[in-house]
């Protein structure tokens, strides 16, 4: 259950690390999905090469519509260079409003519970706010705590 949610402004800023394209509804076969297998590369190609503080992050872009279009999603860190790997590729964080939401709780279960909290809050028919679908993100703080910020007009 999320523990917070509020409106923040970020400046926006650059991460790097594996991308993929897919949408929800593939997500939900697993004979289709892609998010956990991105994860699985990260976690065993580009995790190893991390040092210092890194922050983990999953990023949210390039919507072809809304939440049932495709996307593109990135598993990725501040602390990587595109020099380590030809397969690593730069993703901006936008700059703009966020609504962020937090929960702690055992990965990756807690995360997956929060999105569904996050579809249920959007498609209410009172939500106050709306959803922009320029860049939406994870940050992964721990190894029990996430933040998912969405981007709202």
């Amino acid at each position: 259950m999320a523990e917070n949610m509020g409106i923040t402004e970020i400046e926006g800023f650059d991460l790097v690390g594996f991308c993929t394209r897919t949408k929800n509804a593939n997500e939900a076969d697993s004979s289709s999905a892609k998010i956990a297998p991105l994860w699985g590369r990260f976690s065993s190609e580009a995790a190893p090469q991390l040092r210092g503080n890194p922050q983990v992050y999953g990023v949210y872009t390039n919507y072809e519509s809304d939440h049932t279009g495709f996307f593109d999603v990135y598993a990725c860190s501040d602390m990587l260079s595109t020099d380590m790997s030809e397969d690593f590729k730069e993703v901006q964080v936008k700059p703009g409003k966020y609504l962020v939401f937090s929960a702690n709780g055992d990965m990756p279960q807690i995360a997956i519970d929060l999105w569904g909290e996050i579809w249920s809050y959007f498609s209410a028919g009172d939500c106050p706010h709306q959803r922009a679908y320029t860049t939406d993100f994870e940050q992964y703080i721990g190894g029990n705590e996430v933040q998912i910020a969405i981007s709202v007009q």
